[in-house]
């Protein structure tokens, strides 16, 4: 480790769904930062352009094909990535997905897909990595949640799969603590990405792409419910998880930080 304890050369961050959005952010913050990167993804397309940008930053980067919701997908992708980069030291667990409807339109099915990825995925990869942590004797965990999951209200099950992220980064944090793992979640605000993209086009109550891109319903919600008066970026929460996936945050695991402007304080 660098004399900055921010820095993180020679360390190696795998970020599931890597290769957009917040991912991408992630990615590059990490990359910023000095680590090497693994992107654990499906959409392999996305996942190699965001790669091209980690080399041009100089950095080692390698993209697995990854299906959280599959442990044995999981397990296959960290072999491999500890094949090609040697190691892993910080594990992301981004990967997410909302739910495509309206409360008034949710059945089974949507529980079923909040939960299989936004919180059956952290457990399986990070199932997957935990064994090379222990073996390393260290290890960071950052889990990306939502400030969904801090507060009830609306996208019943992508916000009850968010706040059960939290548990789960809590019990993490709890089980793992002696063994040196550290383990943190973040929970972003109002980002605008493909997932938001979708929202748009529900909470609007248009599909039309010209609706969506004017980003009403998005810049009502900021305007009305974020103190800073400022949407926040994939950029934002990456600094936050170079934070936590730090050695300036050794003495921090069970948190949830907010990345969100002020909107939910707490």
């Amino acid at each position: 480790m660098s004399g900055n304890p921010f820095q993180l050369q020679g360390r190696v961050a795998t970020v599931t769904g890597g290769g957009r959005g917040i991912g991408r952010g992630i990615v590059l913050a990490l990359a910023q930062a000095g680590a090497d990167i693994a992107i654990a993804d499906i959409d392999l397309d996305s996942a190699r352009k965001t790669a091209g940008e980690v080399e041009a930053l100089g950095q080692r980067v390698c993209v697995v094909s990854v299906d959280v919701t599959d442990a044995i997908s999981c397990r296959a992708g960290a072999e491999t990535i500890l094949e090609d980069l040697g190691g892993i030291h910080v594990l992301v667990n981004n990967a997410g997905v909302v739910q495509a409807r309206s409360d008034a339109e949710v059945d089974a099915k949507d529980f079923e897909r909040c939960y299989g990825v936004n919180l059956v995925g952290i457990w399986n990869m990070s199932s997957a990595v935990l064994p090379h942590f222990r073996q390393q004797g260290e290890g960071r965990l950052v889990n990306i949640a939502s400030i969904a999951g801090r507060r009830g209200g609306m996208l019943t099950p992508y916000s009850a799969s968010k706040a059960a992220a939290i548990s789960l980064t809590q019990s993490q944090a709890t089980a793992l603590g002696p063994e040196n793992i550290n383990a943190n979640a973040v929970c972003p605000g109002l980002v605008w990405t493909p997932m938001w993209e979708q929202l748009e086009g529900m909470f609007g109550d248009s599909e039309d792409p010209q609706v969506v891109d004017r980003r009403a319903t998005f810049d009502s919600f900021l305007a009305s419910a974020c103190p800073l008066r400022r949407e926040q970026t994939p950029e934002d929460v990456g600094h936050a998880v170079v934070f936590l996936a730090s050695e300036a945050a050794r003495n921090i695991t069970g948190q949830a930080l907010n990345v969100d402007g002020g909107i939910q304080m707490n």
